[in-house]
């Protein structure tokens, strides 16, 4: 088979992952007749296609140290927003999530081998959670930044992440890795075996890995060691206004409690509760994969192929005490007469919070199970004509609690009925307490089934070649649950009132793909191919539709090809989306006179419709002759998504809908307001409104992916260097009411969108070593809480944030080879911004932990 130096470029890794074998892959590309890319369900020669493809290989995995793969997924430079990941300890559940271009999580589709991973997590989970990929058995990962609805249905809007296992090895390898943080934390021990055999018509591979992960405290680093409040004489260590001892608000009294069981009127600068003492800044847990890969040949022309993973979490996330509140009449007969010194009458109504640090930290524990399990058959005809049938099933459950909790519905009857007296210190104390302290006890899961059948082929010759086809049917069928607790879906506990979850939807789909050459071996075109792509579809939930892709490729020669995709994606709501029982969820805001924490009721919405995007790639790979081993490539993307399915900005929601100069109502004729239905008790300073999933309107971004490798001999070494940049040139978000540019935007809850992140490599290799130096850039970022009024800001920006990564290798003999390395080699610390998430910074964007040492060694046999 022909190969130019053109092919070889388009095969190119992402530059800092440079341990990918650019090379072998092409031999592996010639030991077979033909192969299948990510974004394409034709079988070709080569992986040339109209779509950029990203490989990253094993190798490159293990020059990070990552024992998960959202480590490695999470520094490509099309990543962005808010990525769920172990630094997230504030409702992340434990789940590892990717998002490229930063459209949410859901929008990217995650396979494993070409299909479908089932959705995971707690709850009724929306996305796949990556910790159920083991990583030790992953042979390459293709990302496809490209919408490839019409190729594999929902989802594939930004793009697809094709983890790919290994199939075909052979022998026994076993690795122990290790990690540890310059500060002595966040320790992680992973271990992994992987055993494979071949006979005469197949291949059997099983893989364990086990990791363990532990902690580290926001206590322990410098920049998060207090919630820091911006004030008049600058920075000051605040917190909540939910404090310990109790917090009276009342019509002429803002009372703090204390220990001898006196109050005083409250300063945030020194009362306020510094919660971030007691909370996770880097969350432990412990995972089991196995798998299980095998396929045999029963006839000559027909393969049995099967897949088998299993991954079981232990996770734990840890925040402050919990705070709790209740409204009450002040009754001095039976409560005592400590606030009328205060101002406080007798019959006066009364709030009150209060920090339970008497009975401790809560705690979130997950119990997670995931299984998929693949079972097919594929073959050929003698026409030269392929097929597949196969079966996918994944089944996810899970169980997770929240100790450390107080039952302030039975607190609250006792009040009423003058045996609790909450302003008195000592019915307060963990031993009386302990009657009212549970857990809860919540269960969710999600089930998957897939049927599909498929032909692929060459249809007809035509002058410049062969046409390829490829068309099939699938049907898939999902359900998802999530029961909470007892006590919280009555209302009981301290928390309003959460509904269950439950639902299911079915689609049957059908596609058809060509590979049409249309010009082939003239003065200014080697080849020009049209590939064209349809999926029709129709849904149990809300009907049928259609989604279409064209590409085009024109190779002019052996070193310039140009490549253009234009396609539309859709993203169907799911059981979630559709089906979720309203809940709160407690979000910052910023509002005059009001609490920092709102109460929000979230939740799915049955009518909500699928999204739908129109996008656009366009660019050209370069691979010069007269340079040997130097080969660019530039791409430009350009989505649109309408009727998205999202919630709105909730600092959107209070600035709109309160007027900040008087606390009253505003705009409540609006769409947005009136939907909201926000309450504001400005004796309180309680905010809490509605904003649960609606489709409302629509998004847009676009910009450019530049890469430049370089691989040459100098010095008896090979060498390899590469550069990866992507430009954010504009990412808008039209809430139907009004229009938001996150472009170079940091925000408190929604990650981050750099307009430049790069990532550069160098790689060194002897005969048995070699060495990597990575370098990656987040360019600087605009606060979104300060856009509108950045003189209100101590730190309005966020500067540009370099990482520097150096890792290495040694091969000892033919058994045994060590790795080591340092991440964040200059302990770079994460930056501090006004409006900022948790740990006073961002942990979607920036790292947290600081420098990172980690060393493994391989047996293999």
């Amino acid at each position: 088979m022909k190969k130019s130096i053109l092919g070889l470029a388009v095969l190119s890794a992402i530059p800092m992952f440079t341990t990918t074998h650019v090379l072998a892959a092409d031999e592996a590309a010639n030991s077979i007749e033909k192969i299948q890319v990510t974004g394409s369900r034709i079988k070709r020669t080569d992986m040339e296609t109209s779509s950029p493809v990203t490989l990253i290989g094993a190798d490159d995995i293990k020059a990070m140290g990552a024992s998960s793969i959202d480590g490695v997924l999470q520094k490509m430079t099309a990543a962005s927003g808010a990525m769920t990941n172990p630094a997230v300890n504030n409702g992340s559940g434990g789940n590892a999530r990717v998002d490229l271009r930063g459209l949410g999580a859901q929008r990217t589709l995650v396979l494993v081998n070409g299909r479908r991973m089932i959705n995971s997590g707690t709850g009724a989970a929306s996305t796949v959670d990556l910790n159920t990929i083991p990583v030790s058995m992953i042979k390459q990962v293709e990302v496809l930044k490209d919408g490839a609805s019409a190729v594999y249905g929902t989802d594939a809007v930004a793009g697809v992440v094709n983890i790919i296992l290994k199939d075909d090895f052979e022998g026994l390898d076993m690795n122990l890795n290790g990690a540890i943080t310059g500060e002595g934390d966040a320790d992680e021990t992973s271990f992994d075996i992987t055993m494979g055999s071949s006979f005469d018509r197949g291949n059997v591979v099983i893989g364990l890995q086990y990791t363990d992960r532990g902690d580290a405290s926001q206590a322990d680093r410098d920049f998060s060691d207090c919630p820091i409040e911006e004030g008049d004489d600058g920075f000051y260590c605040g917190g909540s206004s939910y404090t310990p001892f109790g917090h009276v608000w009342a019509d002429n009294a803002d009372l703090q409690g204390q220990a001898d069981g006196g109050w005083h009127d409250y300063a945030a600068e020194n009362d306020a509760y510094n919660y971030s003492a007691a909370s996770y800044l880097y969350t432990p847990m412990r995972r089991l994969n196995l798998t299980g890969i095998g396929h045999f040949e029963l006839t000559d022309e027909t393969r049995l192929y099967s897949e088998f993973t299993y991954s079981k979490r232990w996770s734990t996330q840890q925040m402050a005490p919990q705070p709790v509140w209740f409204d009450f009449d002040y009754d001095v007969a039976t409560m005592g007469d400590s606030l009328v010194a205060n101002g406080v009458a007798d019959g006066e109504a009364i709030s009150y919070g209060r920090r339970m640090t008497d009975i401790g930290p809560r705690g979130y524990e997950q119990v997670v199970d995931t299984v998929r399990a693949v079972i097919g058959l594929d073959g050929g005809f003698d026409n030269g004509w392929g097929w597949d049938t196969s079966v996918v099933f994944g089944r996810n459950d899970a169980v997770d609690r929240a100790t450390n909790l107080l039952n302030m519905g039975s607190i609250q009857d006792e009040i009423a009925a003058g045996n609790f007296n909450p302003l008195d210190q000592n019915d307060w104390t963990a031993n009386n307490l302990a009657e009212y302290n549970y857990t809860e006890n919540n269960s969710g899961g999600s089930q998957l089934l897939v049927l599909s059948a498929g032909l692929n082929g060459e249809v007809m010759e035509l002058p410049a070649g062969y046409v390829g086809f490829a068309a099939g049917i699938e049907r898939r069928e999902e359900k998802a649950w999530y029961v909470p607790d007892s006590l919280t879906s009555q209302g009981l506990a301290n928390d309003p009132r959460v509904e269950p979850t439950g639902g299911r939807f079915d689609v049957n789909e059908a596609y058809v793909e060509f590979a049409v050459p249309l010009i082939a071996d003239t003065a200014f075109a080697d080849n020009i191919d049209l590939s064209a792509a349809v999926r029709a579809f129709d849904y149990s939930t809300f009907g049928s539709d259609e989604t279409w892709k064209l590409g085009l490729t024109w190779r002019v020669n052996d070193e310039l090809m140009l490549r253009a995709v234009r396609s539309t994606a859709f993203r169907a709501p799911t059981v979630s989306e559709l089906y979720q029982g309203k809940s709160p969820s407690f979000e910052q805001v910023n509002f005059p006179g009001a609490q920092d924490q709102a109460e929000v009721t979230v939740g799915g919405n049955d009518s909500l419709t699928p999204e739908l995007a129109d996008t656009v790639t366009a660019g050209f790979v370069y691979a010069p002759a007269w340079l040997d081993g130097f080969s660019m490539t530039v791409d430009y993307y350009d989505i649109e998504i309408e009727n998205s399915i999202a919630s709105v900005n909730n600092q959107y929601i209070v600035e709109n809908c309160l007027d900040a100069a008087t606390g009253d109502y505003a705009n409540a004729g609006t769409a947005l307001c009136q939907s909201a239905n926000i309450n504001f008790n400005q004796s309180t300073g309680r905010i809490s409104f509605n904003n649960q999933l609606q489709n409302i309107g629509s998004e847009q971004t676009k910009g450019y992916d530049v890469n430049f490798k370089y691989a040459f001999e100098a010095v008896g070494l090979n060498w390899r260097t590469g550069l990866d940049v992507t430009i954010l040139d504009e990412y808008i978000v039209d809430s139907g009411t009004s229009t938001i540019d996150y472009t170079g935007v940091i925000t408190s809850g929604l990650g981050s969108y750099a307009k430049v992140k790069s990532n550069f490599t160098l790689n060194a290799a002897g005969d048995n070593w070699d060495a990597q130096y990575q370098a990656r850039m987040i360019d600087g970022l605009d606060s979104y809480s300060c856009l509108d009024a950045d003189s209100d800001c101590m730190v309005p920006t966020v500067g540009t944030v370099m990482y520097h990564d150096i890792s290495g290798s040694y091969i000892l003999n033919d058994t045994v080879s060590f790795n080591a390395g340092v991440n964040n080699l200059f302990d770079k610390q994460a930056p501090y911004y006004s409006g900022n998430n948790d740990s006073n910074t961002d942990p979607y964007t920036y790292d947290v932990l600081g420098r990172r040492f980690f060393a493994g060694v391989n047996v293999k046999f």
